[in-house]
């Protein structure tokens, strides 16, 4: 018998996979849904360094107050995403929305890049935010 923690969006984890290789697709920047515990969905970077790591502090205090999260300019202000990026600022523009499912946050939508020249538009927030809005819904169903 293996334990496990429960989590909500875990079960939807084939479908947040899927959602974010679209997210991935549609916007060409990397891709992160994770729940409340660790990352479940990566899609554009590499799965090892991101699937199934524990989520950072700073990322669980996002999630926690239900903030979302836009890295303003290009410089180095992006939020770490695991436990194990050991304060490196490899990001370097970032939109972060919580999934929230009644009136709970059970996880978070997160579109990122490295790519110095990279900036966060509306269209990528709106993107973002309607991924966070669609599965929060799915969890309420």
């Amino acid at each position: 018998v293996i334990l496990k923690k429960y989590s909500p969006i875990g079960e939807l984890s084939e479908f947040a996979e899927e959602y974010a290789e679209t997210l991935n697709k549609t916007t060409g920047h990397i891709a992160c849904i994770t729940d409340k515990d660790s990352v479940i969905a990566v899609s554009g970077a590499s799965k090892k360094e991101l699937l199934e790591q524990g989520v950072s502090t700073e990322l669980e205090k996002i999630m926690e107050d239900q903030e979302n999260y836009i890295s303003k300019e290009n410089n180095d202000i992006a939020v770490p995403i695991t436990k194990n990026d050991n304060k490196e600022r490899i990001y370097n523009s970032q939109v972060i929305y919580p999934i929230v499912s009644d009136g709970s946050a059970i996880g978070s939508v997160i579109l990122q890049s490295k790519d110095t020249k990279t900036k966060m538009s509306e269209v990528e927030q709106k993107v973002v935010q309607s991924a966070a809005s669609f599965l929060g819904k799915q969890m309420e169903i």
